[in-house]
């Protein structure tokens, strides 16, 4: 009896012969089954199989004999069992049994055997399902999705650069150009391409990379050769080195073939005419969104921003991932659209001497400032309109803020005693009174509500005709004379002259200046504004009343461009807005001829212009300072020319000339309007006067 605990009796593990047991009888019960022997394991010891009983029974006694003859045996059939064991053992591992040897199990065997060909079937559908998947897959990619695909590996490899277009030009009536762009470029670099750059030179020497670039480039750039090295060298694929640099100069670093080196067109806009007009043409700026874009910021650059901006263009080209222009590759460029070309009215001669004469009288009489406009009296075309401290478009930071407009369109002040014509016209017209009407005046004049009101000057009673009395700028014989002019009548003739309304000038920043409607009038300014107090005007809406006139009685609309001429060369002429008829023409002549005693026998002598009849009315009155205080003091001068058929109208205002020399119109603004009216009639061809003046009497 094996004495091996706790193994069984033939000293195997019992683990391993439960294993081993559980092992044999899953691979073999068929067989014994089939057989029809008995799984007892007594039997199945006596047909060969040597195996324990199961844990808990004996083994049945046998006779002395038998178990000698067992014991004698026992060596020889523990080596065969152990065998026939192992073997069982292998064959179960290898998925191979006895049993399944045996021709009584051939239908199960051959179940078995047919596995591999339906693994096989599957995985020839799996493949075919697949190879199936494929196919339709590149089928539709190249039928369907062909052209979109090689689009998009299209734009992976291409790079489109915006080209700018170049803004239009402003050009003077005459075409000659106040205001350009200029081709220009700004110089990049790829800094990988430029380090793998090299070339020998004549000693057979190998040059190249950042620091010979900036040794070949530093003048041409004119940039310090070290700083230029640094800004050369690094991994960047893009980066500037300088803007605005002039065609020539790009030219000569193209020309040296060095890798890397680039270039993007862009423009600059000059002035060639410097401050001429600079008030009128204005400048440009960025845009308040941050970005790079420029538009006009003041003048015609501003008012006509989106007809001189051009339609940008595109270059397109392809690039390898290291940066480079691949040579060969596909290249397309679509040509930008230059904008439109806009002329102004102004004459760039007339206008340059207006400039002139104004700084060489503000400078005279110590004043502050002031200007001078230049109109057509039948169109209400603007030749010239000249401003103190004028603005340089090439530099307009150099000029203070308040200075990058046009004050003439702004700024507004009393005219004064340049608006008694209005009065007068309301009276001819309503029938109140005629040129020959007769007053007595006094250098001073009590109103029935006792307002009292004086002339410039003393003077002792003077019997004056109306002619008389707008000859000689008398307040108190204006406001004698209209004393019966009712007040709604007043302000509907200062109405239609264009006051308190914009006169429709293509400039930005335009006053309507101030007219109180009449229930607003106070005691005293009911009457003041028959000499021009109480009201205010800018100076393009006082010249603008003098145009009327000399229009024959209707308004001109005034405007500084004359046409807009596109990129293909299409011009459209500016058609201004036609004025009302604000008076009768009969008026506007009578008017005219008693304009022409101021200039004659009148205040406004200091004006004349040789060989031509000039009608004007000279002026002096208030406007508001800084503080808003009425405390400076205008010197005006308006009129037409010639008188007998009127072409020009000219306004010459003067700001606070000194007292020390004079503060009226006549002496102070008087001699600008001759010298700037000689010079534009003759500049224009506009013929002399052929026929003497025929006046009304001023006195009775």
């Amino acid at each position: 009896m094996n004495k091996h605990h706790p193994n069984d009796r033939n000293g195997r593990p019992r683990s391993a012969d439960r294993r081993r047991r559980s092992t044999t009888d899953s691979g073999t019960g068929s067989a014994r089954q089939s057989s029809g022997k008995s799984p007892h394991p007594a039997a199945r010891s006596r047909g060969g199989t040597s195996a324990a009983p199961p844990r808990g029974e004996r083994a049945p006694s046998r006779s002395t004999g038998r178990n000698s003859r067992q014991h004698s045996g026992t060596g020889q059939r523990s080596a065969r069992s152990t065998a026939r064991t192992s073997q069982r053992s292998v064959a179960v591992r290898s998925g191979t049994s006895a049993s399944q040897r045996s021709g009584s199990n051939r239908p199960r065997s051959r179940a078995k055997a047919g596995r591999p060909a339906r693994r096989i079937n599957v995985l020839a559908t799996m493949t075919a399902i697949v190879l199936v998947v494929f196919v339709g897959r590149l089928v539709y990619i190249q039928g369907f999705e062909a052209n979109a695909l090689a689009s998009e590996a299209y734009r992976q490899l291409t790079v489109t650069r915006e080209v700018p277009a170049n803004r239009g030009e402003i050009t003077d009536t005459n075409g000659v150009v106040l205001a350009t762009s200029l081709t220009r470029y700004d110089i990049t670099v790829n800094q990988r391409e430029l380090a793998e750059w090299s070339y020998t030179d004549e000693n057979g020497e190998k040059r190249g990379g950042p620091v010979e670039a900036a040794r070949l480039t530093a003048d041409l750039l004119e940039m310090d050769q070290g700083e230029l090295a640094a800004l050369l060298s690094g991994d960047r694929m893009f980066k500037y080195v300088k803007k605005g640099v002039l065609p020539e100069v790009w030219d000569a670093i193209r020309a040296l073939r060095i890798d890397g080196y680039y270039a993007e067109d862009t423009s600059e806009r000059v002035y060639p005419a410097g401050a001429i007009a600079g008030n009128l043409i204005g400048y440009l700026g960025y845009r308040d969104d941050e970005s790079e874009q420029v538009q006009g910021v003041a003048g015609i650059e501003a008012a006509f921003n989106d007809q001189l901006t051009g339609v940008p263009g595109s270059r397109t080209f392809e690039r390898a991932r290291s940066g480079h222009v691949i040579p060969a590759g596909q290249r397309s460029e679509q040509a930008a659209q230059p904008g439109a070309t806009v002329a102004m009215t102004i004459d760039r001669d007339i206008q340059y001497v207006a400039e002139q004469a104004l700084a060489d009288q503000i400078k005279a009489f110590g004043a502050t400032g002031g200007s001078v406009t230049v109109m057509d009296t039948r169109t209400g075309a603007i030749y010239a309109l000249a401003e103190a401290d004028a603005l340089d478009p090439n530099n307009p930071g150099a000029s203070a803020p308040k200075n990058r407009g046009s004050r003439a369109v702004s700024n507004v002040f009393e005219p004064g005693s340049t608006a008694k014509v209005i009065t007068v016209a309301a009276l001819l017209e309503t029938g109140l009174a005629t040129p020959k009407s007769r007053y007595k005046v006094d250098d001073r004049y009590t109103t029935d509500n006792n307002q009292t009101f004086k002339d410039a000057h003393d003077h002792d009673r003077e019997r004056w005709t109306l002619t008389g009395v707008l000859s000689h700028s008398s307040n108190t014989g204006t406001v004698a004379a209209a004393k019966d002019l009712p007040l709604q009548v007043r302000y509907d003739y200062l109405k239609k002259f264009g006051f308190g309304e914009l006169t429709g000038i293509e400039l930005a920043g335009e006053s309507r200046g101030i007219l109180h409607p009449v229930e607003k009038w106070d005691g005293r300014t009911r009457h003041a504004v028959l000499f021009g107090q109480g009201v205010s005007v800018t100076e393009l809406q006082a010249i603008n009343v003098f145009a009327t006139i000399g229009n024959g009685g209707k308004r001109p609309t005034p405007h500084l461009v004359r046409s807009v001429t596109d990129a293909d060369g299409n011009e459209v002429a500016t058609e201004p807005a036609e004025g009302d008829q604000v008076i009768s023409k009969k008026t506007a002549n009578q008017l005219l001829r008693m304009l022409e005693s101021t200039v004659i026998d009148g205040t406004g002598q200091a004006g004349r212009i040789d060989g031509y009849r000039v009608a004007a009315k000279t002026g002096t009155a208030q406007a508001a300072d800084e503080s808003g205080q009425m405390n400076d003091i205008i010197a005006s001068f308006v009129g037409v020319v010639p008188a007998e058929d009127p072409v020009l109208a000219i306004s010459v205002v003067i700001n606070n000339p000194s007292a020390k020399v004079s503060i009226y119109g006549g002496p102070v603004a008087g001699p600008v309007f001759s010298q700037v009216g000689t010079y534009a009639l003759q500049k224009l061809g506009i013929e002399p006067s052929s026929e003497a003046p025929k006046l009304y009497k001023e006195n009775w």
